[in-house]
């Protein structure tokens, strides 16, 4: 398979869509020597050998250029000139217009064949050239015998099919492929490859329609249209699988219709998934609705109203395909919804909590299922609903799917429930608690998502009960427990406090919240005193966990905490990061939209806002200066002013009282009198005394 002295060098234009992305991916894990198919998936995660394609890929102008890839090489929005390098570069060039085929795209592909035909003659080898189509291109041809309704078209009427009117640019650019692909000795081949509508590998077109089933957002899974309209269809990796025929059979045949041999209806697709994953019931729709309510483009809702029956001989009699779904999707939609739940990581998370009451396990299940988007499983709620649901049926509040068969067996499951809790003080028996449980684990929103089980089951036998599989394993003489791994818990938590902790707190809620809750001292020590007695049985519920290795962690409750932080961290710890719904490529391109247009609006803030307080800072500034000018021109008039009445008395001192007191300092100064003070004083009054005498 392949040349084995290089592997063949592939392009692929926008590995980073989801066609382009699964055909790269198949293309590239290729190994030279045949595989089993397990030995492929295998290969698929972990490649092995030496593989026979090497790819080079361009990603889609919209894109970052960062998505992880099993690609060899990948070149974000190059020129004429480097992408032209890069195709001369390769052997094969496959240009990928089956998803939406935009103008961008259209021309591309039109400049690459074009280009490389003028090339030809430069060539070192021989090239081919292979265009992955879609069938909307035969979307408006008829059958040449309109008498026979199940009449099936083939490639052999290819020259008579007619395109849908908006893909028109798609028909025209085969036509060219066809024409300058061709030729005898010609150095470049060729292919045109009319794909089915893609499935598989976790969605695309039919993403829709798997999300509102495994959210269970409706009632009724809506389908637009009728619904009676045949799609034609291949899985996304059998398309793969394809292409790798015609690179290494190279077939006579330029014009290869890719479908399986399904031949279902839209109705036939949409039910299975809604069986699969959803409510089991359909709400028939007008087509226009789908683009109102965002679940369609206008351009997708094309492809899902097309009504075409084909069928493919030369892939089934000419090339070796191991299908991953000849049968298609509704036939296979078990594995389909395998595939689509590991691709975009839907796993969900089973987690029970145990433990006395007043510990909290209602506000940490309450915060758990908030936290990963799951159920909240509380005996008393699941009984109640069930109750509800019984008397709907019985009142044949749906008529449509409420048989009399139906109300009869519900009247008489009712009446059961209504005896066993007269019988039993308001509580139920535990064969009928059994089943109720089971029921509710097995719906389809805890099976999709996953749930957290607070307070129950509280016994060994009632675990034994619920989660009990037919049947037993031996292994190695010893028997085991079989149970259903679909709806036991993966995580069990026990959370646990002293008994005076949990009294005290009890006591500490108001009497409305203890009554409602039945936490009263009689019925709080009664209901404590209970699970310590069933803690300390011969087979206690933690014991039923350990038996099947899903080992119960204990998580002390010592303080009052009422967002239950730290208990929290240590759960999720454990358990691990949400696996929420996925986004489809355009949701998460507008989820990433939208947060680089809150980045720039946030930036845009702080900007404004740094801007506001520099200028506040600039006018506080400002102020303080003006205030400090106009204090020191106050301080200066001031000491001025104080200048001015000084003058006269500085005046007067140095006039009258200096010249005597500067005399009489000196004279201390010589004689140093013991005390100098009263000598001053003394001095002083003499000399006053002379003065007067020598003025008389």
């Amino acid at each position: 398979m392949g040349d084995k002295t290089r592997p063949k060098r592939i392009f692929i234009n926008n590995v980073d869509r989801y066609s382009s992305e699964h055909i790269a991916k198949f293309l590239s894990t290729c190994a030279a020597g045949e595989n089993s198919e397990e030995e492929e998936e295998q290969t698929l995660a972990s490649p092995e050998g030496e593989p026979a394609f090497q790819i080079v890929g361009t990603v889609s102008a919209s894109s970052r250029g960062d998505k992880e890839s099993t690609l060899l090489e990948q070149y974000t929005s190059p020129t004429q000139a480097e992408l032209l390098e890069r195709l001369l570069e390769c052997d094969v060039i496959v240009y990928n217009i089956s998803e939406s085929g935009s103008q961008q795209q259209l021309e591309e592909a039109t400049w690459a064949i074009t280009v490389l035909h003028a090339e030809m003659e430069n060539f070192k080898s021989r090239k081919m050239f292979i265009l992955v189509s879609t069938v909307m291109t035969w979307a408006r041809t008829k059958p040449q015998n309109l008498d026979k309704i199940d009449i099936l078209l083939t490639e052999e009427e290819f020259r008579r099919r007619r395109p849908h009117p908006n893909f028109k640019m798609h028909n025209n650019l085969e036509k060219l492929v066809l024409k300058l692909g061709r030729g005898k000795g010609s150095r470049l081949t060729g292919y045109v490859v009319a794909s089915g509508l893609q499935y598989g590998k976790g969605e695309n077109l039919f993403h829709y329609f798997f999300k509102v089933s495994w959210l269970m957002q409706f009632p009724k899974v809506p389908i637009f249209g009728e619904g009676t309209n045949y799609i034609p269809m291949i899985h996304v990796y059998d398309l793969g699988g394809v292409l790798q025929n015609i690179i290494e059979l190279k077939p006579k045949s330029k014009y290869i219709l890719a479908v399986d041999d399904s031949k279902n209806t839209l109705e036939d697709i949409v039910k299975m998934i809604s069986d699969s994953l959803g409510p089991g019931k359909l709400n028939k729709v007008p087509a226009q609705e789908a683009i109102a309510m965002k679940a369609f483009k206008p351009e997708e809702l094309d492809y899902i109203s097309i009504n075409l029956r084909l069928d493919a001989f030369i892939i089934k009699d000419s090339f070796s395909l191991r299908w991953r779904s000849i049968a298609g999707m509704v036939e296979n939609m078990e594995s389909i919804v395998e595939e689509y739940k590991d691709t975009r990581q839907l796993f969900p998370f089973r987690i029970c909590l145990v433990g006395p009451p007043a510990v909290g396990k209602t506000t940490v299940a309450q915060k758990l299922c908030s936290h990963y988007q799951i159920h909240h499983i509380r005996i008393k709620e699941v009984i109640e609903e069930k109750i509800t649901q019984l008397k709907e049926m019985v009142d044949e509040a749906e008529p449509e799917y409420a048989s009399e068969e139906v109300a009869a067996a519900a009247r008489k499951q009712l009446e059961d429930l209504n005896k066993s809790m007269e019988m039993n003080a308001g509580r139920l028996a535990d064969d009928l608690l059994v089943d109720i449980m089971q029921e509710k684990l097995n719906s389809k929103p805890c099976r999709n998502q996953g749930f957290v089980l607070d307070g129950f089951p509280k016994t060994y036998e009632q675990a034994k009960l619920i989660f009990y599989d037919e049947g037993t394993e031996s292994q190695k003489g010893m028997f085991k427990p079989v149970y259903n791994k679909k709806i036991t818990p993966e995580h069990v938590f026990a959370l646990d406090a002293t008994d005076d902790f949990l009294t005290k707190r009890a006591q500490g809620l108001p009497q409305s919240v203890a009554e409602k809750m039945r936490y009263t001292q009689e019925e709080f020590v009664a209901r404590l005193t209970r699970y310590r007695q069933l803690s300390t049985a011969e087979e206690t519920l933690l014991d039923y966990f350990d038996e099947l290795e899903i080992h119960p962690e204990h998580i002390e409750v010592t303080t009052g905490d009422s967002e239950y932080t730290d208990i929290m961290k240590k759960i999720t710890e454990t358990v691990g990061t949400p696996k929420n719904y996925g986004l489809s490529p355009e949701e998460q391109e507008e989820e990433d939209r939208k947060k680089e247009e809150e980045r720039k609006q946030r930036l845009a803030a702080e900007a404004a806002e740094k801007k506001l307080r520099n200028e506040t800072a600039l006018a506080e500034m400002v102020s303080q200066y003006e205030e400090w000018k106009n204090l020191s021109e106050l301080q200066r008039q001031e000491y001025e002013l104080l200048e001015a009445r000084s003058l006269p008395l500085r005046n007067y001192l140095m006039k009258y009282v200096m010249p005597s007191l500067t005399k009489a300092m000196l004279d201390c100064s010589k004689i140093k009198p013991e005390d100098p003070v009263d000598f001053l004083a003394e001095h002083l009054l003499r000399n006053n005394q002379q003065g007067e005498q020598s003025q008389s």
